[in-house]
């Protein structure tokens, strides 16, 4: 037994690199995992700068100067910003508090559509429409106290949110401004000899940041693909729902669809079985049409090649360890993994 992990420890470990690659990979998990909570503010602004960071690269491709091609970028994350802030946010939770007032309304529609499908079905017994109507209504009840509960715990939070507001934006300045420098001093304690290191961050480079600046796009567009019909035919929570719908492209094949039910369900309260509900529909699902089939292969052509089981693996895997970020943060860290097996000395050895 000895010999056999001996021989496999000496054919995948025994390049130098390969323990160098190892050691980075290791010293970040354990930044993240047992840290990651403190250096919050710090891995959002590393994420924002990087994100920038290609923006900063098209502009400057483009002829302009790097300092004024930061200057640009930096001005434009700012200005999203701010419109998120003063504009989107107070929408959303207006629209939300609205909806929480509406609980009760939404409750006497559903009880009213229980009782008239055991008119309509009188095979269904009273003391199961009974035992339907509370088991709602006790459902209904213990989601408005986490609602109410999750609004305490913001407002307790609300200092914590506002370091952040303040020292993220001064982390992303400075991390694009300096980036030469800082990158500069980081070498001076990585090893001489990192080939491997570097090859598979060149390739995960590429396809990582296609995809976070790609995501980020395709939130925003679709976001507002929707918020307009939405809008134009008057739907209540027109904005919360919209946010959903973009946020919901975070998650492949899934997000898609979870989104779907609270808009279906939201418009047939508003309006019914009616033509207005019909017309909806059809707005939501082409604008979901059109995100699949011509703004998901015009983003991501190339960018990921992996089977959808490996991407849907991946979304639960660290979903489940890192919930939110770790859904966001799937795909490129599947293909983190995926370029590390690639540039394993090992396997290169093996198909050679």
């Amino acid at each position: 037994m000895i010999d056999v992990i001996k021989g496999w420890f000496e054919k995948h470990f025994s390049d130098p690199q390969a323990i160098i690659l190892v050691a980075i990979l290791v010293l970040g998990a354990i930044l993240v995992l047992y840290w990651g909570s403190i250096l919050t503010p710090v891995l959002a602004g590393i994420i924002i700068a990087y994100v920038l960071e290609g923006l900063v690269c098209r502009f400057n491709r483009l002829g302009l100067p790097r300092f004024f091609a930061f200057l640009l970028s930096y001005a434009l994350f700012i200005t999203a910003l701010s419109l998120t802030l003063f504009v989107l946010v107070p929408l959303v939770i207006s629209q939300v508090s609205q909806l929480i007032t509406d609980f009760p309304h939404i409750l006497n529609k559903v009880q009213q559509l229980i009782v008239a499908i055991a008119e309509r079905y009188p095979v269904l017994a009273d003391q199961e429409i009974e035992k339907m109507l509370g088991g709602f209504s006790t459902e209904l009840v213990s989601v408005g106290q986490k609602v109410v509960s999750v609004s305490l715990s913001s407002v307790v939070d609300v200092f914590t949110v506002l370091v952040y507001l303040v020292v993220v934006p001064l982390l992303v300045f400075f991390l694009l401004k300096d980036k030469v420098e800082i990158l500069s001093w980081f070498r001076r304690f990585v090893p001489e000899d990192r080939g491997l290191a570097y090859s598979v961050w060149k390739e995960v480079d590429v396809k990582m940041g296609n995809y976070i600046r790609g995501k980020l796009l395709e939130v925003a567009i679709v976001g507002v693909a929707t918020f307009i019909p939405l809008q134009v035919m008057g739907m209540n929570y027109a904005a919360t729902m919209s946010l959903l719908v973009g946020l919901s492209v975070i998650i492949p094949y899934v997000g898609a669809v979870a989104v779907t039910i609270p808009v279906a369900i939201i418009a047939w309260f508003q309006w019914g079985a009616t033509s207005d509900f019909a017309y909806l529909m059809i707005a939501y699902l082409t604008v979901q049409f059109m995100d699949g089939n011509i703004l998901v292969p015009l983003l991501f052509s190339e960018v990921v090649n992996m089977h959808p089981s490996a991407i849907i693996i991946a979304v639960l895997f660290f979903g489940g360890l890192w919930g939110v970020w770790g859904v966001f943060f799937a795909i490129p860290l599947a293909t983190l993994i995926q370029a590390v097996i690639n540039s394993w000395p090992s396997i290169q050895n093996r198909v050679v």
